[in-house]
C-alpha cells in the first residue's frame, strides 16, 4: 500500500509543478504549486518522518499562501488569459519523456535496494534531533543563506508593494473612476 501511495503521490506532485510551470494564470500557477507542496508533505509522512510532514505543511504551505497573496496583489489576476494549445511534437516529446521518467521511478527502488543511507540514524535521537543535528552541522550555511535570501525577498516585496500604493483609491472621487484614467485629488 506504501508503495502504491509513493507512486501515486510522485506522479500528482509532477503533474502539479508542470501545472505551475507552463500555466499562464497566475492563480492556476499558485494553487497548484500549494498542493504540490502539501502532497509532498505527504511523502513525509509515508516515510515516517512526522517532524519534515509537519514542517513542511506550516513553513512551505504558509510560504506559498504568501507568495499568493503577492501574486494577487502584483498581477492582474482578474484579466482573462489565453492559453495556447502545444503543437503535436512538444506533446509528444513531453508524453515520451514521462513515460521514461515513470518507468525510471517504477525501476528505482528494485536497483537501489541496498544503498546506504548518508547520515545513518543516530542511536537514541528520535526524527526532530537527526534532523537539527544534520541542518545546523552540514548543512548550516546553506541554510543561513535561505534564510538571508528569504529576508531579502520580503523587503523586496515590500518595497516594491508600496511603490504601486502611492495613489490611494480612497481619495480619487466616483467621476473620475467611471471616467477612465483616475487622478490624484490632492
Amino acid at each position: 500500500m506504501e508503495t502504491f501511495a509513493f507512486y501515486f503521490l510522485s506522479i500528482s506532485i509532477v503533474a502539479l509543478f508542470a501545472v505551475t510551470v507552463w500555466s499562464r494564470n497566475i492563480l492556476y500557477s499558485m494553487t497548484s504549486l500549494a498542493a504540490g507542496m502539501v502532497l509532498i508533505s505527504g511523502l513525509f509522512f509515508i516515510l515516517g518522518a512526522d517532524f519534515l510532514g509537519v514542517v513542511q505543511l506550516i513553513v512551505y504551505v504558509g510560504a506559498v499562501m504568501a507568495l499568493y497573496a503577492f501574486g494577487m496583489m502584483f498581477f492582474d489576476a482578474t484579466g482573462v488569459v489565453k492559453e495556447k494549445n502545444a503543437p503535436a511534437m512538444t506533446v509528444f516529446i513531453l508524453g515520451g519523456l514521462t513515460a521514461l521518467m515513470l518507468v525510471v521511478i517504477f525501476a528505482a527502488p528494485s536497483i537501489a535496494n541496498g544503498a546506504p543511507a548518508f547520515y545513518p540514524p543516530m542511536a537514541g535521537a528520535n526524527n526532530p534531533q537527526a534532523v537539527g543535528l544534520v541542518l545546523f552541522t552540514k548543512y548550516l550555511v546553506p541554510f543561513e543563506v535561505a534564510a538571508i535570501m528569504l529576508l531579502v525577498a520580503m523587503v523586496a516585496g515590500i518595497i516594491l508593494a508600496g511603490k504601486k500604493m502611492d495613489r490611494s483609491l480612497s481619495k480619487i472621487k466616483d467621476a473620475e473612476l467611471e471616467g477612465g484614467e483616475a487622478k490624484d485629488s490632492k
